[in-house]
């Protein structure tokens, strides 16, 4: 895929989705809504006459009613637009939830409150219609304050393509040319330290490529020529020749956009709590009206009188703590979460966390902390010492960019260890390397060398599931080896003990391979795991496991685990990844610590407890309200006044309620 492809992909996905300067502009415009409307609403109030009423004072002026008419036409309009829009948006997705309630009962309070400035017999509603627009408006600017979005992962999917490439001419020169230009067929050379900027296969040279952030493979891998490479990888070492294989829609990160987006778009489609509870009470709010109504005519009252009494009902069926309920929690739980290192992103995923039946988390970077490093270093040989095996390696080791030197230098830093010189520094090819180190001749080489020469160990030194083994040989005697490997972190273990006693499964799905992927299994105690798998396999295993009826939670740092981030229930990825994987996740652990991941859990159970709370408590005042506001109980008919002091304090113990939860949440 071509960048300008990329981009274009990316901008279509935005459209569709909120990113973060149309989620800025969003909160922005929650913002100014709710104090354009508030500041409306006061004279509102003070020309209702049922607040006046309230009070105990009466303040009348000629005209005074078109005045609260025109004053509620403003905020119905400007501060209702957004669940006006929203209404439109849910029922044409067949899904009425929180737009739709909201919407249905503001414009049943404007338009009954409208006709009754206009000649019809009853008393208006306009109090009701401005303070319900704007606890809503609070509510949701409250809400997208606090909780981000998904929604940039593939802009950042296509950042990791490189803008240009030095594309070969006929002449045997390079030019550079814009990745958009790039035609299959075409010759382009990568210099050390670039990305590469399309798939293709390698041509001339050879070098070692960083796939990690692409496949999940810790280890650079080396290429040489016939051998293929994917757009985006990093090359680390010499000049390749490579022809241009796929371009567009057939190119891998082309792919994983395609299934990121995919994933995505079906997630979106879940309702959270409060939008399922709104849905129900929509429904309540039209049955209700109707039969209310329709009871009132059958038994001989007046149409103005069963009209009161019906947009009575629909009113109150919307509870002006719903608004608040779930923001509120949203707040202090997203607030609480990130001083524990948890960026919560998606507040639907967020809230299935105490469901969570199986966590499949990636290895590389993941459970290992993504860095190839020294595992064991070991003498074999009685002349030498185990610190000695590591500083006659590193003098030879300390001259090459190779990642086992790397691996091995990292040690003896680590170790502040002082080692010889070496001299007559030579490679040999694929096998390893050679120089003189005080006076001997001193090999760093494969297990695959020592066969090939001969040169006898134990055959209980293995590699043992770790990613490579080499052998110090001396005066061509093997005298030790080192092990490397990509090492498990200290918290993992405890992580995963700590969910398998919680009755989660824990899996691990990881694009390394067989010999590495059980070691680290076997090393954890992990319930199963899957080796060598591609990004649509991770995807597919989180489908399958899905269809089985799990809650699966996935974890990830690379581009490859995005697919299968977005369609897990809940993605969470890890803080030291890539940008694409923190961009397709619901959650970010900023520590990169899997012990996060249960904090995580027991946060998400504790704050959709609160959720609940606060709906019933929402909600609690409406199941009173409700059927006293039908008329049907004799002598119980609701007033207003008492309706509005019922409203106000099932909003104040929605509130109080869910600062409850900081002192939960602090205290587990």
């Amino acid at each position: 895929m071509t960048q300008e492809n990329h981009h274009q992909s990316a901008h279509d996905h935005h459209d569709q989705h909120d990113h973060g300067g149309h989620h800025a502009h969003m909160l922005q415009d929650f913002k100014r809504r709710f104090w354009v409307s508030i500041i409306l609403t006061v004279p509102v109030l003070l020309l209702s006459k049922m607040i006046q009423e309230w009070i105990g004072m009466e303040w009348t002026f000629p005209g005074d009613k078109y005045i609260l008419f025109g004053l509620s036409t403003a905020i119905y309009f400007y501060g209702g637009w957004p669940f006006l829009k929203g209404l439109k948006e849910e029922l044409e997705e067949g899904k009425p939830a929180m737009m739709t309630l909201i919407a249905l009962a503001i414009t049943v309070a404007y338009g009954y409150s409208s006709a009754v400035v206009f000649g019809l017999d009853g008393k208006g509603f306009f109090w009701e219609l401005a303070t319900l627009i704007d606890l809503m408006l609070i509510g949701h600017w409250i809400e997208m304050k606090s909780v981000m979005n998904a929604s940039g992962a593939l802009d950042e999917l296509a950042k990791l393509m490189p803008s240009t490439a030095h594309k070969f001419k006929e002449d045997g020169d390079t030019e550079e040319v814009k990745i958009a230009d790039l035609q299959q067929g075409d010759e382009v050379l990568i210099k050390p330290g670039e990305k590469v900027p399309a798939d293709g296969v390698v041509v001339d040279g050879s070098s070692y490529v960083n796939e990690s952030m692409l496949t999940g493979e810790s280890k650079p891998v080396k290429k040489g020529k016939g051998d293929e490479l994917v757009g985006g990888a990093i090359n680390e070492q010499g000049s390749l020749r490579i022809a241009v294989k796929k371009v567009g829609e057939e190119a891998y990160l082309s792919r994983v956009i395609d299934m990121v987006k995919s994933a995505q778009d079906t997630k979106s489609k879940t309702q959270n709590l409060a939008n399922k509870a709104a849905g129900w009470l929509f429904y309540i709010s039209i049955g209700a009206g109707a039969i209310t109504m329709g009871v009132w005519l059958v038994l001989g009252k007046e149409f103005d009188f069963a009209l009161e009494r019906m947009v009575t009902v629909m009113i109150i069926a919307c509870p002006h703590a719903l608004g608040l309920a779930i923001p509120l929690v949203t707040a202090i739980s997203t607030s609480v979460a990130a001083k524990n290192g948890l960026l919560i992103r998606n507040r639907t995923a967020f809230e299935q966390s105490g469901k969570v039946t199986m966590v499949i988390f990636d290895k590389t970077g993941t459970l290992t902390a993504g860095d190839f490093g020294v595992k064991e270093c070991k003498s074999i040989h009685e002349g030498y010492s185990d610190e000695e095996i590591l500083r006659y390696t590193a003098s030879i080791e300390h001259h090459s960019e190779h990642p086992i030197a790397n691996g091995i230098m990292k040690k003896v830093n680590e170790e502040e260890l002082d080692y010889p010189s070496a001299k007559d520094y030579e490679n040999i090819t694929g096998e390893g390397v050679k120089a003189k180190v005080e006076g001997k001749k001193v090999m760093v080489v494969s297990p695959g060398y020592l066969k090939k020469q001969g040169i006898e160990v134990s055959e209980d030194i293995k590699e043992e599931g770790v990613e490579t083994l080499v052998f110090l040989v001396v005066e061509n005697k093997a005298v030790g080896y080192v092990k490397l490997a990509d090492s498990v972190r200290k918290s993992s273990q405890k992580a995963v003990s700590t969910l398998q006693n919680d009755g989660v499964k824990v899996i691990m799905a990881t694009g390394d391979n067989e010999s590495a992927a059980k070691a680290v299994s076997d090393e954890l105690g992990l319930d199963g795991y899957h080796a060598e798998v591609l990004p649509e396999d991770k995807q597919s295993i989180v489908q399958s496991a899905q269809k089985k009826g799990e809650v699966v939670l996935m974890t990830g740092d690379g581009v490859n685990d995005a697919p299968a981030l977005a369609a897990a229930a809940i993605g969470v990825a890890i803080g030291s990844g890539t940008d694409v994987a923190a961009e397709t996740a619901d959650i970010v652990l900023v520590n990169s610590d899997p012990m996060d991941l249960s904090a995580m859990i027991r946060f998400g159970e504790a704050t959709y407890q609160k959720m609940r709370q606060n709906l019933f408590w929402a909600t609690a005042y409406n199941a009173i309200a409700l059927p006293l506001a039908t008329g049907f109980v004799p002598k119980l008919v609701i007033s207003p006044a008492l309706g509005a002091v019922l409203m106000s304090l099932s909003t104040i113990v929605v509130a109080i309620n869910a600062q409850l939860l900081r002192k939960k949440l602090h205290k587990d």
